[in-house]
């Protein structure tokens, strides 16, 4: 016994280097605090992208400990400062993550209590807080109280639970797979096709639904395909509706998807991980259908401003969900909860999962709901205004988009994808202000996604005089 008493005290110092004392508590969050801080106010003068890549040997572990100042210098210099700045609010490419003050601090609450959010039993306050806000997500859209959620790391899982339920719901295994249909339009996210083929349905049909000229999807073109798969005596099964597709920010007719889909007997699945949170804005009766879908995913971390890493996704059947989630083990038998679907492991490929609920429930409770709502409201009206200052620019835009994502092309005759490539080229060589790009029926276009709540009215205008002296470069090399 003397012998383990030494070897175990001959651990204690250095394992307590671990355990920092108060002293070095304040020490290091005084100089993690100064550098947030710094770094915040920075974001206006900053540039929105870098093209300058990553030193990986920057990174390098070797076992020897560094300064809280040496460390932070090289989070500034290699992830900072190269790509894209996602918290500037000059981030208009792709779908912009928010990142508000509030959810770090949720956040930093989470890590430092480290509580075990996937099963009541271990922390019945951290799932409840989940269940909380999940509850809240379903008054929000209409679903009835009963449905199961969770909280995910964001839309991928959040629509792989969802497709995955809608798997088991219709038995979609083995030899069923080659002749089960799923629906959806060329603009539905690329997670879609990602999620079918991690759960084994890589090989079902897929029925690619023309759009109208808006890219919604044509209903009357849905209908005539499942009548067309029927009589072929196919099976089909699954319906995928759009609130906010990335690439040109529409919402599909959810309420005739919806009808279509309780016609035919199919799960009516709807991805509204962008969009989604428009539906608290006067935008609101775009959404009118959402209600009758069978699933819905939303991302907190896109259209409610959250840091990236949360996703939301809502199912009505729970025994659906549970069965293709839940499985137990014996050493797990004091965690058995009568209530299987309020235990978030049970409803989630994830046993271990961080604590997400404190980075929205704490920003909801400080700020309320309201500067959430006006935020999307201006992000609305942003949009309006940069594609008006790009028309009377000379620019082409696309349709009135739906919410907040647009795109824009400059008309030159003799190589216009050339053209507009090279003029995004000068974009990002800029880097004040991060546009991205799409192809439309092999046209290429700029894309604008107008999210971030740092985004305003400033924003807009840097970004136009940005985008004219690119243009004005551009011509010159192309002879115009």
């Amino acid at each position: 016994m003397s012998n383990i008493f030494f070897k175990i005290k001959s651990q204690e110092e250095i394992a307590d280097q671990l355990d920092l004392d108060l002293h070095q508590r304040q020490a290091y969050l005084s100089k993690v605090a100064d550098f947030a801080n710094t770094y915040l106010d920075d974001l206006p003068q900053a540039k929105a992208y870098d093209k300058t890549g990553a030193i990986k040997e920057s990174f390098r572990i070797d076992g020897e400990p560094k300064s809280m100042g040496q460390i932070l210098t090289i989070f500034k210099e290699q992830v900072t400062e190269p790509g894209i700045r996602a918290s500037s609010g000059k981030h208009l490419g792709y779908i912009p993550g928010g990142g508000i003050y509030a959810s770090s601090l949720g956040d930093y609450l989470a890590a430092i209590t480290n509580e075990y959010a996937g099963i009541g039993y271990a922390s019945p306050g951290a799932v409840a807080m989940e269940n909380e806000v999940l509850d809240w997500l379903k008054n929000l859209f209409s679903f009835p109280q009963t449905a199961v959620g969770n909280l995910t790391s964001g839309g991928s899982i959040a629509n792989l639970i969802a497709l995955t339920a809608a798997r088991d719901k219709y038995g979609v295994k083995n030899e069923k797979i080659r002749n089960s249909v799923i629906y959806l339009t060329p603009q539905t996210h690329h997670c879609i096709q990602k999620s079918l083929h991690i759960i084994g349905l890589e090989d079902v049909l897929i029925r690619y639904v023309p759009v109208d000229e808006r890219y919604r999807m044509d209903t009357q073109a849905l209908e005539r395909q499942i009548q067309a798969d029927l009589s072929e005596g196919l099976s089909p099964y699954l319906v995928i509706g759009s609130a906010g597709t990335t690439d040109v920010g529409v919402i599909d007719p959810l309420e005739e998807i919806a009808h279509i889909s309780q016609r035919h007997g199919l799960w009516f699945h709807v991805d509204g991980a962008y969009g989604g949170f428009f539906i608290l804005t006067s935008k609101k009766e775009l959404f009118k259908g959402i209600e009758k879908a069978d699933s819905l995913v939303i991302d907190p971390h896109k259209s409610l401003f959250l840091p990236y890493g949360i996703g939301a996704v809502l199912v009505k059947d729970a025994e659906a969900v549970l069965q293709a989630n839940l499985y137990m083990a014996n050493y797990m038998q004091d965690a058995m909860s009568d209530d299987l679907v309020k235990d978030p492991a049970n409803v989630s490929p994830e046993l271990t999962k961080h604590f997400r609920a404190l980075r929205i429930w704490l920003p909801l409770q400080l700020h309320g709901i309201s500067p959430f709502i006006a935020n999307l409201e201006e992000k609305l009206l942003l949009t309006s205004y940069l594609r008006e200052l790009l028309k009377a620019a000379g620019f082409n835009v696309g349709p009135e988009p739906d919410l907040s994502v647009s795109y824009f092309w400059y008309p030159y005759q003799g190589g216009q994808n050339a053209f507009n490539r090279r003029l995004l080229h000068h974009i990002h060589e800029d880097g004040r202000v991060f546009f991205s790009s799409t192809l439309l029926e092999d046209k290429f276009v700029i894309r604008m996604a107008i999210l971030s709540f740092r985004t305003k009215k400033e924003t807009i205008d840097q970004a136009m005089e940005m985008i004219q002296a690119c243009l004005k470069k551009t011509k010159e090399e192309f002879g115009v």
